[in-house]
């Protein structure tokens, strides 16, 4: 699905408030900490404030000569200040951060965790590179809304108003000019910066979601796209779609400098009025002439309170928009959901057996799997061979409870798979995939990911049996030898063996393999499926594939057309026949 870039519609009232109540509830496992940073935050900002104020009240006393005991005060009171302001800061900065960091941390696995419960290449409307934008790019936003927004708006609340006290205290007209500026700077200013931002932060959102997906496509791609002449069309599409985020990006920069300028000048103002409004009382005897000067400087420390809102505010909309593409992947309905009470899985779990399968993807679609039946028992190996679209990689997902069944049965060990929880079904039944994921690391930590606490020797005989240990043992870090990114250093049957002993060592009772030779050439692809069902000899197998080379040494193919089993029986028993098998193995074999 190609991410668009179009502007979004107007949000309505109702809209907006319901955006910011959901933004606001990621933040929520961090609550605790918050409060701190705002409290320790508070300080800062305060000290910050009694210190300018508190200096200005020093020189001007001092200005009078007093005696050195009339000015003690001040003296301590300006040390204090000064010192406290670091102290406080540093300690909300630590406390805000760690709230960040915990929060995104709490983010990330609640993401994970339900990319997990979805099919396994995620939500169907979302391409992958929009995924990994949504699952990077955007979950990492968190942070600044926690550090950015949240804590400046609950800080200039907190001090605005004790500030707004004090100086109503010392001369009524001056703390009502505080008050209307700082209401300004906290209202009119955020809100016209955020108006301004909040349709461009719609588009960055979408638009860098695109770009991720165009650079995730291209750099996937790029064999293919170069062999058939088409990757300078995709380079352009990339540029453009970079040079739109570009100018989103200079539009968002002149925001933010209105906002700040509007925030320069409001303490001006403010400063400015109360001076007028000082000089008065002065004149009148209602003010000292020592505190003018308090009255005068405190507007240009509190704005320091607003003077982070209008940025405060256009984080606000970028991240409401990214966060609010992570609840998209949130709420995305899985195909599969787990039963409200769910049997323990059974004892014995080598036995599979389908009876009258049928799938399909929606009520209104028609039949990917229509009354199959299948039995894998412990040594027992079958394939299911047929074109692309018969509906091969179905029945594995089918298996694996990625996708459901609308009709017919599946047990596992004799009990019905959907009473069973995901998780239970797939540690018993396992999947070598065509496009087995290799993580960046060295081959021993790609291999433990299936078994942890197995030992050494486990390991060596899960590579034995893939037929890769004589080649880690000639690499002169052996086990410890990195891979790379998707097991780049790795050839492609080379990976392919790694996810094979992968699976191995987990040791499933029952095996699934998805075209393990995919993407390789014939002898290479041969040679994994001869191997791998010589290695899993003790399970129960069911190999899908589109090549009948070496089908010879399974107990039953199965052959799939438009979701029927057209036919079934022994390699050679299907060759005899003359059917559709027969014409597959002409083709391939040009007989």
């Amino acid at each position: 699905m190609s991410v668009s870039a179009a502007s979004p519609a107007p949000e309505s009232a109702p809209e907006v408030r319901a955006s910011l109540r959901a933004t606001l509830a990621f933040a929520a496992p961090a609550a605790r900490r918050l409060v701190l940073a705002t409290v320790l935050g508070a300080g800062a900002v305060g000290a910050g404030i009694g210190l300018l104020a508190t200096s200005a009240w020093l020189i001007s006393r001092a200005s009078q000569h007093p005696g050195e005991s009339a000015l003690a005060l001040g003296i301590v009171a300006v040390q204090f200040f000064g010192l406290s302001r670091g102290l406080f800061r540093y300690w909300q900065r630590l406390v805000a951060h760690d709230a960040a960091f915990c929060a995104l941390a709490d983010l990330r696995v609640v993401v994970y965790e339900r990319l997990a419960t979805l099919t396994p290449d995620g939500p169907p409307a979302m391409r992958s590179g929009d995924l990994v934008a949504r699952f990077v790019g955007d979950v990492e936003s968190l942070p600044d809304l926690v550090v950015r927004v949240i804590c400046p708006f609950a800080i200039a609340g907190l001090v605005g108003a004790a500030t707004v006290a004090v100086e109503w205290s010392l001369l009524a007209q001056a703390g009502l000019i505080l008050l209307a500026t700082l209401a300004l700077a906290a209202t009119a200013v955020p809100w016209l910066t955020g108006r301004l931002a909040r349709r461009r932060e719609a588009r960055q959102a979408a638009t860098q979601g695109e770009l991720t997906a165009a650079v995730v496509d291209l750099v996937r791609g790029a064999p293919e796209l170069a062999a058939y002449g088409a990757a300078d069309a995709h380079l352009r599409r990339a540029a453009t779609i970079d040079a739109r985020l570009a100018r989103i990006a200079r539009d968002n920069a002149w925001t933010a400098g209105v906002g700040q300028a509007l925030a320069t000048l409001l303490p001006g103002l403010a400063a400015v009025g109360c001076l007028i409004a000082g000089v008065a009382a002065v004149r009148a005897g209602r003010l000292d002439v020592v505190v003018l000067a308090v009255i005068t400087v405190v507007p240009l420390a509190a704005f320091e309170l607003a003077a982070g809102l209008p940025a405060a505010t256009q984080t606000l909309s970028r991240v409401r928009q990214s966060l609010g593409r992570v609840e998209e992947v949130l709420n995305a309905d899985p195909l599969v959901t787990d039963p409200v009470a769910p049997r323990p899985l059974p004892s014995a779990t080598d036995t599979v057996r389908v009876r009258g399968l049928r799938c399909r993807y929606g009520d209104d679609e028609s039949w990917v799997l229509d009354g199959i039946d299948l039995d894998l028992v412990a040594g027992r190996r079958v394939a299911v061979v047929g074109r692309s679209g018969a509906g091969k990689s179905t029945l594995a997902h089918a298996l694996l409870r990625f996708v459901p069944y609308a009709e017919g049965s599946i047990t596992l060990g004799g009990i019905e798979l959907d009473q069973l929880t995901g998780d239970d079904c797939r540690r018993a039944i396992g999947l070598v995939a065509q496009d087995a994921h290799v993580f960046n690391a060295s081959l021993e930590a790609n291999l433990r990911m299936a078994a942890p606490e197995a030992t050494i020797d486990r390991v060596r005989d899960a590579l034995r049996r893939a037929r890769l240990l004589d080649w880690v043992e000639d690499l002169p870090a052996g086990l410890d030898t990195q891979v790379g990114e998707d097991g780049a250093r790795l050839s492609g049957g080379q990976r392919q063996r790694l996810a094979v002993a992968r699976a191995l060592l987990a040791d499933f009772p029952v095996l699934v393999a998805d075209e393990p030779g995919e993407h390789l050439d014939t002898a290479t692809a041969d040679a994994i499926v001869a191997d791998l069902l010589e290695a899993a000899d003790r399970h129960a197998v069911l190999l899908i594939t589109h090549r009948l080379a070496g089908l010879e040494n399974v107990d039953e193919v199965i052959v799939l057309e438009s979701g029927r089993a057209v036919e079934r029986g022994t390699h050679d028993e299907l060759l005899a026949r003359g059917g559709v098998y027969t014409a597959m193995w002409g083709r391939e074999t040009g007989t």
